[in-house]
């Protein structure tokens, strides 16, 4: 056991105390965080717009601040790009992590001198967590590698600009240096699929104890891996025993992965993003992940059923119940005022607030009004893969609203590694499982809108061949799970399997 097995335990310990201490006086501690962000940036543009300096109370708040999401923002980003100071928080930003939009082009997310700590922090403090309750510290004595996007950065009017995770790269403390993978110059590749393999050659013969990343990119180190070997992920690294994942729910991959490594394996989900460090999975146990009430964000939340009306329904953690899917709200010390993140969430405890994601509120399938998200999806697809021989290794849901002769359904695009005997059984389980989660989905199939959801097989390879087409394969991407129009699915169409 090495020095930082021994000193890990107990600061693990101390850490863990004070985290929970903070959880179990959560509203409090959210309370006065909103007053403290408030002070920093009242004499900020975005400040003196909204009259920061007058707002009392978090009702004051609601009426001064309305709910915006990038695109609402993007005047006041737009200054901070040009290199304008103190308009969304005091002075200039770190840096800029750059981020895809679907309407918006190119998103610059501002991180602070503040906010940055955070993030970093807040990865640390998940291990932490970990070691405390499983006293688990093997995997520090080995190799770390997290794949992410290329640290290289570049500029926007004097401020550095990258991917999150790559910005992150920068960040990594001396004391793990040392055990972190790849090296520099692997991690600046490019493109995707050299990259993997650039990383294969630096990793196959380490003692690899913990891997991170987007499960469908580390699905494909691993699968290429086991075609290099002819050997299982856990036969190539004995001592690998945690798997740090965030972006995508695991529990589709899940059975992949236990194959691929050859046995199971101890697994974190983080909830990180750009706009800040959310969430983490606290415990091994306990469903959900420990909301961060003390980590430079104020949370709101708007019940997803209500967004859209005029005048939605907007309130603080004081007021969340259990089972409810919430659009969450951010106000960060990054400058983030009533930021749509465009994530749902529903709260799965309260002592102390545990979360899951379920889903985006933009992905989502509604084209007949059955509101169906992306929890439902997985869930559905879950109870019928686990404990099976069925093996996925990604899939999409899209709606067909026009077919030939036949009423419309849910068409679900799915590319095995192993097929079920009988892939309509498993279409009829799938459908029935949706309808008992969703009323609405139900009552249009029983009202016969619609017609039991259809499978269509990909082949083998083709999600990650359209990622590549579309330009997005490898880094911080991911395919959405359920899409309201057939942009993807038309795409995907060409990979059908033959």
């Amino acid at each position: 056991m090495n020095i930082k097995s021994i000193l890990a335990k107990p600061f693990a310990k101390l850490v863990v105390s004070k985290i929970y201490k903070q959880s179990n006086d959560a509203v409090n501690v959210q309370n006065k965080l909103l007053k403290k962000l408030l002070k920093q940036a009242e004499n900020t543009a975005f400040g003196k717009d909204h009259s920061f300096s007058k707002i009392k109370s978090y009702n004051d708040f609601k009426k001064q601040v309305p709910v915006k999401d990038y695109e609402g923002l993007k005047p006041y980003i737009e200054r901070v790009v040009a290199g304008e100071k103190d308009v969304l928080w005091k002075g200039k930003p770190l840096y800029f992590a750059k981020t895809s939009g679907t309407t918006s082009g190119t998103k610059y997310i501002p991180l602070t001198k503040e906010s940055m700590p955070t993030h970093i922090n807040a990865a640390r403090n998940a291990l932490l967590h970990y070691i405390d309750e499983t006293k688990n510290t093997a995997f520090l004595n080995g190799k770390m590698i997290f794949l992410q996007g290329s640290p290289e950065l570049g500029e926007k009017n004097g401020i550095k600009t990258g991917r999150l995770s790559g910005i992150s790269a920068h960040y990594v403390p001396n004391y793990l240096t040392k055990n972190r993978l790849p090296s520099w110059e692997t991690n600046c590749i490019e493109d995707w699929e050299t990259k993997v393999e650039a990383i294969i050659d630096e990793t196959i013969k380490e003692d690899m104890t913990l891997i991170g990343g987007i499960p469908s990119w580390v699905q494909m180190y691993f699968e290429r891996i086991v075609e290099r070997t002819g050997k299982k992920v856990g036969e190539v690294f004995p001592n690998f025993d945690l798997f740090v994942y965030g972006g995508v729910n695991y529990e589709p991959y899940r059975n992949k992965f236990e194959n691929l490594i050859g046995r199971k394996v101890d697994s974190i989900e983080l909830y990180p993003a750009s706009e800040g460090f959310i969430s983490y999975q606290d415990s091994q146990f306990e469903q959900g992940m420990l909301l961060l009430v003390n980590n430079g964000i104020f949370y709101e939340f708007i019940p997803a059923e209500t967004f859209f009306d005029e005048n939605p329904t907007r309130i603080s953690l004081a007021d969340v119940k259990l089972g409810v899917n919430y659009v969450l709200i951010l106000n960060t010390n990054a400058g983030l005022w009533g930021y749509n993140i465009g994530d749902t969430v529903e709260f799965v405890s309260l002592n102390p607030y545990r979360i899951v994601v379920s889903g985006r509120i933009k992905h989502y399938i509604s084209a007949f009004g059955e509101h169906v998200i992306g929890k439902e999806v997985e869930r559905a697809l879950n109870l019928q893969t686990e404990n099976t021989n069925i093996s996925i290794n990604e899939f999409t849901v899209a709606p067909q609203i026009t077919p030939v002769n036949e009423l419309p359904y849910h068409e679900w695009f799915i590319e095995f590694e192993n097929k079920p005997d009988d892939l309509a059984l498993l279409a009829k389980n799938i459908d029935a499982a949706l309808q008992k989660q969703n009323s609405y989905y139900y009552d249009l199939i029983v009202g016969k809108v619609l017609q039991p959801l259809k499978i269509t097989v990909i082949e083998k390879g083709g999600f990650n061949s359209y990622m590549k087409s579309v330009g997005k394969l490898g880094g911080q991407n991911k395919v959405p799970r359920l899409s309201n129009d057939r942009k993807i699915a038309d795409e995907l169409l060409k990979f059908k399997e033959k």
